[in-house]
């Protein structure tokens, strides 16, 4: 029994139905949001948004069932279990706040979509090696910071007046918007030279650090993607293996 329901929750059609209720459900706790279609349909969409949420629970109490404490040893089901269990807790009062955080149940997707696990455990795979380019990251934008600080404040102190306004500027200028008329101009009107500074800033941080980030993950992500070719590679070859050990086994016993 247990076995069968696992093979059903497993089914690719099962998958599907389950991703397209939790879409469904993320159009409704949307239209939660309109005071109109509120006022025109509330029951309805709060009885909907209820019905989706029993769809949720039976899920995972199936999958709870199937396989018992093995359900806690993957990480997507003790995902989908804290996004459903925020769900469930009474939304009043002190945790009303709680309601806003009913749309996690979104992310569901990430663990019912193999491409999307696919990202985000490259996402994961990759954050050992951005822990070093953050704090590579860190350092450079702390002795930008500081010069800045010394060199703009008395003229520009809205935006270098101090060490963590200049820090701010400066996430600003990396991410290049309206850095150039927005900053570096005027700043330029005053302090000329102030090119000498910004231009390798905006080099190191923008062009350098962050395609750095980004090719880390996207080799995450291919290797991720290779190991998971891989392993379904090994389990091909062992089911021909298999098929032709039953094959050889069969001939053997018709001589």
């Amino acid at each position: 029994m247990r076995q069968t329901l696992s093979d059903f929750l497993d089914r690719p059609s099962t998958r599907y139905a389950i991703m397209g209720v939790i879409l469904f459900n993320a159009v409704i706790l949307g239209l939660e949001t309109s005071e109109t279609v509120m006022n025109t349909a509330g029951g309805l969409i709060i009885l909907l948004d209820t019905a989706c949420l029993a769809i949720f629970v039976a899920e995972l109490a199936a999958k709870l069932y199937a396989r018992g404490l093995s359900f806690f040893r993957n990480a997507w089901n003790v995902f989908d279990f804290l996004v459903v269990g925020i769900a469930l807790v009474p939304a009043t009062g002190g945790l009303s706040v709680l309601r806003a955080l009913r749309i996690l149940r979104l992310l569901r997707v990430i663990s019912v979509a193999p491409t999307l696990r696919r990202v985000v455990e490259g996402f994961i795979s990759a954050l050992p090696g951005m822990a070093s380019v953050f704090l590579l990251m860190g350092v450079i934008f702390y002795i930008a910071a500081v010069i800045s600080t010394k060199l703009f404040a008395p003229t520009f102190p809205e935006w270098f007046g101090t060490l963590g306004r200049s820090l701010y500027t400066l996430f600003q200028v990396m991410t290049l918007e309206s850095w150039s008329m927005g900053i570096v101009r005027p700043v330029m009107e005053v302090h000329p030279e102030a090119w000498m500074f910004f231009v390798p800033f905006i080099l190191i941080t923008t062009f350098a650090v962050v395609n750095l980030v980004v090719g880390l993950i996207v080799n995450s992500m291919q290797d991720a993607h290779a190991e998971e070719t891989n392993a379904a590679t090994d389990t091909y070859r062992d089911e021909v293996i298999q098929r032709l050990a039953a094959i050889e086994e069969r001939l053997a016993e018709r001589d």
